[in-house]
């Protein structure tokens, strides 16, 4: 099933999918542009991966201080870096080079605490897509993110549906694609992934306990380039959903 979260008419709804749109748990059947759009689920701790793709990696060598693969770069994100589907997301005025990052987002469903690789996909509840945006101006070093790299307000975009696991077969096997104004720029697939989802909660789980509605962003291919105030941005996970999102300049958030 792909269930969603939106407000409409001064109340949030769950919702489901519908072919006018979406369908609210009461009934009503609703287009996609008259609701506005949430984070699919309620949100707790976002664990974000860095570098798990090794093309992306390539992709990067001459910026990168360390190549080797060693443990998995992580690093945690706010809730309030989040927004939902059909979402503006800020391009700061002092920017030169913003780039999207399209993602499988794997959502946890229950307490989770040292668990092994074999019983790691037991603790995932579903999927979703996400875009991590990242400023290529603020980065320290490539693999220490800093927190306006990574955790700014309006850079994580969400959705637009949850989708079960139990309905997604081999999560290790999804095209995923970036559209910019109708042109696609990115494209990899969740096989190439450096560390895979058994292996990164069974890392993560070591050291932290993870519970329901903890997210865990695995990552981007290779593709990044640059945009800039008015692109639509479209991040695309086969059988996950199509995430669309625009770039807004300083000023509509009053800046």
């Amino acid at each position: 099933m792909k269930r969603a979260r939106v407000a409409y008419g001064g109340a949030i709804h769950d919702a489901t999918e519908h072919p006018a749109g979406l369908r609210l748990a009461d009934g009503r059947a609703l287009a996609e542009d008259a609701v506005v759009w949430l984070p699919p689920f309620e949100p707790a701790t976002i664990v974000a991966l860095g570098l798990n793709y090794a093309d992306h990696v390539k992709e990067l060598s001459k910026e990168l201080t360390v190549t080797a693969k060693d443990e998995p770069l992580a690093f945690l994100k706010s809730p309030g870096a989040l927004i939902g589907h059909r979402a503006q997301t800020r391009r700061p005025s002092d920017v030169k080079f913003m780039h999207y990052e399209c993602e499988l987002a794997v959502v946890i469903g229950r307490s989770a605490k040292n668990v092994k690789r074999a019983d790691a996909m037991q603790f995932v509840a579903g999927y979703t897509v996400a875009n991590d945006y990242a400023i290529r101006d603020y980065l320290e070093n490539y693999y220490r993110p800093n927190l306006r790299v990574k955790n700014r307000d309006t850079c994580t975009v969400l959705g637009p549906w949850l989708v079960d696991a139990a309905d997604v077969p081999d999560p290790h096997n999804l095209a995923l694609r970036t559209i910019v104004n109708g042109r696609v720029r990115q494209q990899g697939n969740t096989r190439d992934m450096i560390a895979d989802i058994p292996e990164l909660i069974e890392y993560l789980s070591s050291f932290m306990t993870l519970g329901p509605g903890d997210v865990i962003l695995t990552g981007t291919p290779d593709g990044v380039v640059n945009v800039n105030i008015g692109d639509e941005v479209v991040t695309e996970i086969d059988d996950i959903g199509r995430l669309v999102n625009s770039i807004v300049g300083d000023a509509v958030f009053g800046r």
